[in-house]
């Protein structure tokens, strides 16, 4: 048996990958551990010859850090630039499936010329149970032999991705089980995908995972990264700001949506601190000094 050489960066990156996927994403941390084995598993060879690395189905509502986990692991491992990323609220019809694989002989198709840009990285399907049932058969072969051949009549092999299926599948009625425990919740999104995916499908995925709803406190912790972010841009400008203690809660509220999740707060914290620094330059010409949250105006200020 050939023995695997792995790079020593390779490996040390293996070692901090839950560190770094936890400073990134909030309130998951039972899913991290699970998404990590899979990772690792993968990066040093050991998934089963002819399947993809590993797979993903992430299920939960809007906003929670599906897409974002997918976005940041795959950053990690080898680059933004080989994350594949289709909404299937786009492959409903028949005729989508022409588009994935090529509708008329020589035509590659949205996936071909993917796999003609980068022959290894992380296939991500966005809302999956809304693509029509042919496209599904496509997923079938996906995760059963890591093979799909295309118009062109070129066989792809995508053994060397991860495939990430994500689905709000049951999450509408997370709403009346709110009060539930997490693990009845788990249960019944759970059961509630594994009856809108086919069987055979659900079978092949390598790990289901169940995001949680966000507490307010994570929500805050949420706030926090991107308000770090934003001043430690800000700061590389030049600008000297220290951030009141106001300000979080202001850009939670701002920025959470009971149907979004945090999905907004990010363009919230970009907008509501631009705007604060943009009016500081233009009416004192600095804009240094404490960023503060202004209820009475509905925005943020410097003092």
């Amino acid at each position: 048996m050939n023995k695997t050489i792995i790079e020593p960066e390779k490996t040390e990156r293996l070692r901090q990958l839950a560190d770094m996927l936890q400073m990134e994403i909030r309130g998951q941390r039972h899913i991290i551990p699970r998404v990590v084995s899979v990772l690792q598993r993968g990066e040093l060879g050991l998934s089963k010859a002819g399947r993809p690395r590993g797979s993903f189905l992430f299920l939960g509502p809007t906003g929670v850090g599906k897409t974002e986990l997918t976005q940041v692991f795959t950053g990690k491992l080898f680059g933004m630039e080989k994350l594949v990323r289709y909404d299937m609220s786009e492959f409903q019809t028949q005729e989508s499936l022409g588009l994935l694989l090529g509708s008329r002989p020589g035509e590659k198709g949205f996936l071909g010329a993917a796999y003609e840009r980068t022959k290894t990285g992380t296939l991500l399907f966005d809302e999956v149970e809304k693509a029509h049932p042919r496209i599904m058969d496509v997923f079938l072969q996906m995760l059963d032999a890591a093979r799909v051949t295309i118009a062109t009549g070129e066989t792809l092999d995508l053994s060397g991705f991860y495939i990430v299926m994500t689905s709000n599948i049951g999450s509408a009625e997370l709403m009346t089980l709110q009060h539930s425990a997490e693990s009845t919740l788990e249960r019944h999104v759970l059961s509630r995908a594994q009856q809108s995916l086919r069987p055979e499908i659900f079978a092949r995925i390598t790990e289901k995972l169940v995001f949680h709803r966000l507490s307010y406190e994570h929500q805050l912790e949420i706030a926090a990264k991107f308000l770090e972010k934003e001043i430690s841009f800000l700061t590389g400008r030049g600008c000297n700001i220290r951030v009141a203690e106001s300000v979080l809660s202001f850009v939670v509220r701002k920025g959470f949506h009971p149907k979004l999740g945090a999905r907004p707060m990010r363009d919230a914290a970009e907008k509501l601190v631009g705007d604060a620094v943009a009016m500081a330059l233009l009416l004192n010409g600095s804009a240094d000094g404490c960023l503060t949250a202004d209820p009475a105006n509905d925005r943020l200020k410097i003092e």
